[in-house]
This record gives structure tokens, C-alpha cells and sequence, in this order.
């Protein structure tokens, strides 16, 4: 279980100090994850924003306040995106632009959220159509999707045209730290954390959270792609390379100690979802639709919707890539998953019927 640094978390406008020169803050998210953890960091000549918040309500505002009462008088120097969805990078173009400032990210972040950012409802092309026919869709669902699509335009603030790129083992000296950039993939593309090594910190943004787990989704822009093969060998990378008593500030709930068991929870997680999945397909030829039950308990509407079936697909696109499902295309031009191993029905049927006719003991 994480060991949490605090019990309760700072008031919105305000900073905690997590050690000198590394403060804490939070803004609000208009969704059931209620919030982001954004941090700044205090140089010598000024402050290093990471993490921005989305562009809705009173982010902005917020921002005013924190750069009026929380800096010390210095001013902002660099802003830093983890990656590019939208509560991390939705104040990064107002920011660098106050502040005339540079923008910090992966290229494959930055292009990205800059593609995204630029989306517009006609982007919804056959291509999209056809992937979320595969998934299982009907044509109703589809066409309602179709009305509402775009990018996050609406929700951030239009980004900087330039950037400066982070790239995997880059060091950026703050205040006499080092903070090492380790990247992270299966979540976003090219997802930046950053490691100090003396002071034993890790910013995690979505790569590592103590509580939730980030979505491993595919999405219409790339949809045989394998997120899930990037997030385990991402997570089997931070197991050697970060240490496992380092304090982790991650992008939402609370700074943590439990980094290694945090991440062996979450690699075990998503082999629970593949077993899982791998035994429905080997008792009936299933959609990704149609197999959103084996994942997720509680009922799915709107958005949530779209993002659990990217989730399985991308456990379905890992288990097909790697040979344990078949995939065939049925007459309404569904994709239907079926296990390849031809025993596995027979097992889990014996496996049921030894655990329903197991005499119960009584302690």
C-alpha cells in the first residue's frame, strides 16, 4: 500500500512545500477526478512550472493568485509538460506567453497534443468510422460520436509554436539539482518524468499513480497500435532504474513512498485484465464492446464509454499481436476475438465446475 507524505492537500491557490524549493499545488478538473497536482520547482533566477491544469473554470485565475502570493517575488522561468493531455497542458500557451517563456517536452508529446489541439469536427474521417465499427459499435453510436468530435481545442489554451525538446536521460540543473527526464510510454506517447537523484524525487505526472490506474488506451489515430507492450516494458524499466524508497509526486491523489509496489500492483492489474479477457474470448467469439463487462464492473456512459473501449482494445490488441487471440470481421463489420488456444474452454469449464463442487470449510 502507498505511504502518504500528507493527510489532507493543499486549498486551491495555494502551495505546500514538499522540501525546499519543491512546492505542491492543485487545480480543479470539471470530471470525477476532481483534480491535478501540478508542482513548481525554484531556481536560483526563477520558478520551473510542470504541469499547467486544463483551461476551464478558474484555472487562470488560480494561476494570478499563486504567482501573487506564492513566489517570493521571482518570477517564471520554464514551463514543463509531462504530457500532452489536456489538464497538462491546457494553461502551457497562456503561460509561456505571460511569462515569455519556453514550453519543455517530448517531440512525440508536443506534435501530438499540437495535432490534437488543432482537431475539428470534419478530422472524423472513414478511417474513424471504420475503427469504432471494428470496436463493436452500432451506426447510431458512431454518428453520435461523429457530431460530437473534435480536438481539445476548447479546453486549452492554443500551445506555443516552439518548444524545447526533452529527450530520455537529459538533465536540467535547478537550484545545484539534477533532475533526470525518464520517459515513460503506454499512457501518452513519450510521457516525461523527471528523477533527482539527490534530493530522491520523483514527478511522475500519469505514469505512476498511487490510487488509480492511468488508461492504456487505443485510440482512432492509431488503431493497431500496442500501448500495453510500451506500458509493461515502461514500468519494468522504472523498476530498474528508479529506486523504490523515492518519494513519488504524481499527478493526482497524493505524493507517495511505495514506488516498486506501486508498480508491480499495477503490471500484475493489467495481467489480471489480460487472463481475464484471453478466458471470455476462448467461451464465445466476443467484441471489444461486447467484452467491456470482463474489464470494468460499474456501469459506462459518454466519455467514459470511449475510453474504456480503447482500454480493451488495447489489451486486446496485445493479446492478438502476440498470438493468443484470432480476430475476424463479422457481417456487421465488427472485429470478434476468439482465444487461439483450443483447450482453454475445457480448463476454465473444469476449473468452474471443481470450484462449484468444492465442499466449503468451516474455521
Amino acid at each position: 500500500m502507498p505511504k502518504y507524505l500528507f493527510d489532507d492537500t493543499p486549498e486551491h491557490g495555494t502551495t505546500r512545500e514538499i522540501v525546499p524549493g519543491v512546492r505542491w499545488l492543485q487545480m480543479p478538473l470539471p470530471m470525477s477526478l476532481d483534480h491535478i497536482n501540478l508542482y513548481l520547482l525554484e531556481d536560483t533566477d526563477g520558478w520551473w512550472i510542470i504541469d499547467t491544469g486544463i483551461s476551464i473554470g478558474p484555472t487562470q485565475e488560480l494561476w494570478e493568485k499563486i504567482f501573487e502570493q506564492e513566489l517570493g517575488g521571482k518570477p517564471v522561468k520554464a514551463v514543463l509538460c509531462t504530457h500532452l493531455h489536456p489538464d497538462h497542458i491546457g494553461m502551457a500557451g497562456w503561460l509561456c506567453e505571460k511569462w515569455r517563456v519556453p514550453l519543455y517536452m517530448t517531440e512525440a508529446e508536443y506534435f501530438q497534443g499540437l495535432s490534437f489541439s488543432r482537431m475539428e469536427k470534419h478530422h472524423f474521417s472513414w478511417t474513424s468510422e471504420q475503427h469504432y465499427c471494428r470496436s463493436g459499435f452500432k451506426p447510431d453510436y458512431i454518428e453520435k460520436m461523429r457530431q460530437k468530435y473534435g480536438g481539445f481545442s476548447s479546453v486549452i489554451k492554443p500551445m506555443p509554436t516552439g518548444y524545447r525538446r526533452l529527450v530520455e536521460g537529459d538533465t536540467l540543473l535547478i537550484n545545484g539539482n539534477r533532475w533526470r527526464i525518464v520517459v515513460g510510454r503506454g499512457h501518452s506517447p513519450e510521457h516525461a518524468c523527471l528523477y533527482c537523484e539527490s534530493l530522491n524525487i520523483l514527478i511522475s505526472g500519469d505514469q505512476v499513480i498511487p490510487k488509480i490506474t492511468s488508461n492504456v488506451s487505443v485510440m482512432a489515430s492509431e488503431p493497431e497500435a500496442n500501448p500495453l507492450l510500451h506500458w509493461f516494458a515502461s514500468h519494468e524499466k522504472f523498476l530498474t532504474v528508479l529506486p523504490g524508497d523515492a518519494l513519488v509526486l504524481p499527478a493526482h491523489n497524493a505524493p507517495f513512498h511505495g514506488l516498486h509496489e506501486r508498480l508491480r500492483f499495477l503490471i500484475d492489474h493489467h495481467e489480471d485484465h489480460l487472463l481475464a479477457l484471453e478466458q471470455a474470448c476462448a467461451l464465445s467469439d466476443s467484441t471489444a464492446v461486447e467484452l467491456l463487462p470482463v474489464l470494468f464492473k460499474r456501469e459506462l456512459s459518454g466519455d467514459h464509454m470511449s475510453m474504456a473501449v480503447g482500454e480493451c482494445i488495447a489489451h486486446l490488441n496485445y493479446l492478438y499481436q502476440r498470438g493468443q487471440l484470432g480476430r475476424t470481421i463479422d457481417d456487421d463489420g465488427h472485429y470478434r476475438y476468439s482465444s487461439i488456444d483450443t483447450t482453454l474452454p475445457q480448463r476454465i469449464r473444469r476449473e468452474k465446475h471443481s470450484a462449484d463442487d468444492a465442499v466449503p470449510v468451516q474455521v
